[in-house]
This record gives C-alpha cells, sequence and structure tokens, in this order.
C-alpha cells in the first residue's frame, strides 16, 4: 500500500508534517538549509524581534533532568531568550532560504512589544523575504516577560486578541498563534486569538518550571553566578501535557489547524498528536538531544503506522481520536450499560446453554 506524507495547511504544501519547533535548531540559515536537505517538512525559525540588542543571554542556560538509574534525560529546562542576532541578518538569511528552497515552508516565529506599529513593522519587513507563514510567540515563559512580551502578552486573551488583530491587519499570509500552557484554561486564549483573525493555533511552549538544585551549593539549576530564574521545560516529560492541551483546543474549535509539539522524539509520538487534532507536528529539544537527521526515523515510523492503519492521506486520521474524548459522568454511565450489557448476554447464553441440552437430550432417548 502507498501512502502519501504530504499535507495542505492554510494553503501551504508540506511534503511531510514534521516541522523543526521554533528555537536552537532554527538558528540561522546554514541549519535551516541542513535540515530541509534532509528531507524535514518545514522549519519555525528562532523567534526574532526588531532589535536584537535587548536580548542578552546568560551561561549556563540550560539545565537536564534524567531518570533514576539509566540517566536517560526526560525533560529539558531552559532560560535561553529569542535570538540574538540583528533583525537585518535575519531578513536577509530569511529571503535566501526563500530562493533556494521556494518549495520548502517557512515560518517565522516573531514577537515584539505591545506596541501596534512595531508589530506592523514586524510582519511588513518579514513578510516581505517570502516566507511562508508567521508563528506569533504570545507564550515565551522567562525572560521576555519582564518587558510585558512572551507569555505576559499570552495568558492574557485581551492582550492575545489586540495582537493577533494589529499582525491581521497587516498581514498576507497565514499566522499561527503560539500558545502558552502556563495558563488554567488554555482555550481561552486561543480563542481569543482565532476571534481576531488568527489562522491556526500552534501549542505548546516550554511549562515554566525549576529544573532542581543542587545539594551541595543549595543553588536552584541552572545557576548563573549564583542565582537563576524559573525557566521553559521541554521534553518527553511533557508530552501528556501538551497533548491534553492540543486536545482541548481541538475540541473547543473543531476544524482549527492546530500545529501541536511538546516532547515528541519519535514518529509515533507526532501521530498522537495528530489523532488528537494537529495537523502538522513540531520538534524541537528531540532534534536538539537526538540530532537533525532524526526526521528518517520520523517520516519512517508514520508511513508504517499508515500503512498499518490502512490510511492514505495524513488528513485521514487527523483527530480521529478525538470522539472518544469524554467526560467522567459519560465514562460511569458507559460502564453501567456495558455491565448490563454483559449480564444480560451471561444469561442469554446460560439459557443458549440449557437448550441446547435438552435437545441433546430429547435425541438421546428418541434413539434409544
Amino acid at each position: 500500500m502507498s501512502v502519501d506524507l504530504s499535507i495542505q495547511v492554510n494553503g501551504m504544501q508540506f511534503e511531510n508534517p514534521f516541522l523543526l519547533g521554533s528555537g536552537p535548531p532554527g538558528t540561522n540559515a546554514r541549519v535551516i538549509a541542513k535540515s530541509y536537505d534532509l528531507g524535514w517538512g518545514g522549519v519555525v525559525c528562532k523567534t526574532i524581534s526588531l532589535d536584537a540588542s535587548k536580548v542578552v543571554n546568560t551561561v549556563p542556560r540550560y539545565a537536564k533532568v534524567v531518570t533514576r538509574g539509566s540517566g536517560d534525560v526526560m525533560g529539558f529546562e531552559n532560560i535561553e531568550l529569542i535570538s540574538d542576532r540583528p533583525f537585518s541578518v535575519w531578513l536577509e538569511e530569511l529571503a535566501q532560504l526563500k530562493r533556494a528552497y521556494p518549495k520548502k515552508m517557512l515560518v517565522a516565529s516573531i514577537m515584539e512589544e505591545l506596541d501596534r506599529e512595531r508589530w506592523h513593522t514586524l510582519v511588513r519587513e518579514v513578510q516581505d523575504t517570502g516566507v511562508d507563514a508567521l508563528e506569533l510567540n504570545l507564550s515565551c515563559p522567562h525572560g521576555l516577560p519582564e518587558r510585558k512580551m512572551g507569555m505576559a502578552m499570552g495568558e492574557n486573551p485581551d492582550i492575545v486578541r489586540q495582537v493577533v488583530w494589529w499582525v491581521k491587519e497587516v498581514s498576507r499570509i497565514p499566522v499561527w498563534a503560539k500558545m502558552t500552557p502556563n495558563v488554567g484554561d488554555i482555550t481561552e486564549p486561543a480563542g481569543a486569538a482565532l476571534e481576531a483573525g488568527a489562522d491556526g493555533i500552534a501549542a505548546i511552549n516550554t511549562i515554566l518550571s525549576i529544573a532542581g538544585v543542587d545539594l551541595e551549593s543549595l543553588r536552584p539549576l541552572p545557576t548563573v553566578e549564583g542565582h537563576t530564574i524559573p525557566g521553559g521545560f521541554s521534553g518527553q516529560a511533557v508530552r501528556p501535557i501538551a497533548l491534553r492541551h492540543c486536545a482541548d483546543i481541538a475540541r473547543a474549535f473543531p476544524g482549527v489547524e492546530l500545529s501541536g509539539m511538546g516532547g515528541v522524539e519519535t514518529g509515533l509520538n507526532a501521530v498522537e498528536f495528530m489523532l488528537l487534532g494537529s495537523s502538522t507536528v513540531q520538534v524541537c529539544t528531540g532534534a536538539m538531544l537526538r540530532g537533525y537527521e532524526l526526521i528518517d526515523e520520523l517520516r519512517a515510523d508514520l508511513e508504517k503506522f499508515m500503512v498499518d492503519h490502512r490510511f492514505a492521506t495524513v488528513r485521514e486520521f487527523v483527530g480521529k481520536s478525538l470522539p472518544y474524548l469524554s467526560t467522567h459522568h459519560d465514562l460511569v454511565a458507559r460502564q453501567r450499560a456495558a455491565k448490563v450489557a454483559r449480564a444480560a448476554q451471561t444469561n442469554l447464553d446460560g439459557k443458549q446453554w440449557q437448550g441446547n441440552i435438552a435437545k441433546e437430550t430429547d435425541a438421546l432417548v428418541a434413539r434409544s
């Protein structure tokens, strides 16, 4: 059976649904080009803004959470900020990438302060490079919220609505709003973004966290000159949380174009996101830990899943598992109904058995 891994989203044709997520894997044109050559369906570049001089990273800025015994990385905290490379350099590189790879999908992740003119300038200049879509970073959980950016915007539905409205005033290409999981109900900011005209939702960004405490120095990690801040948690450990958030969005807004992410390291991890409503799946920490060549495994896993379940296209199973999410009240009612049905079947089977014995007895009597 032949299968088609491509999918069309907001008019964009992805050769496969796997995108490198915004972060270190998409930090410049050279590494983005490498990912295209290896076969990734698209890339969301590292988040850019108008004034990179305000972005100052620290060292160290990463901390791992490992499993007991094996030492495998189950979670990864970072306090890394958005790109610190000049905006003008990014504009040149984005244009170069689209000239060199016109059929590869390039999504620009952008972020700005709460100012209409700054957002307008950012959108106009970035979309003029020829990128295929914009992803609004309304969700970075550390550093930039101090400047009222990132999560400080994304946790407030009114601000989300305002910023997306500003962007849609000037955008000519699809706009995805990237959601923060650090809220009580992710459907509220997602709904505000869609009301303002967002063409799709990306979820989730990292989860605000503290990776741990050094029990020798008694300093929380990652330690910078003896101090730290809570950072963004990613990796395998966040996948169940990300799946829940994506499912909530997909159920609340049927038909929404959703780009899901959070702890994806295998093709089957990605399939789970697609079954719960994601039409594309982004990978960031998984690529950092396992390399860009991970795309070969992702595609092979997806193709095998589709052959095994006889799906010819990706769209056939996007959201396929959503109808099986319910309420506790419904689960109790279903279980009671199932018990009644099983009891009735058991009683019916018993009567049938008794009836068969009676027929056999009558037959023996007749022969004697």
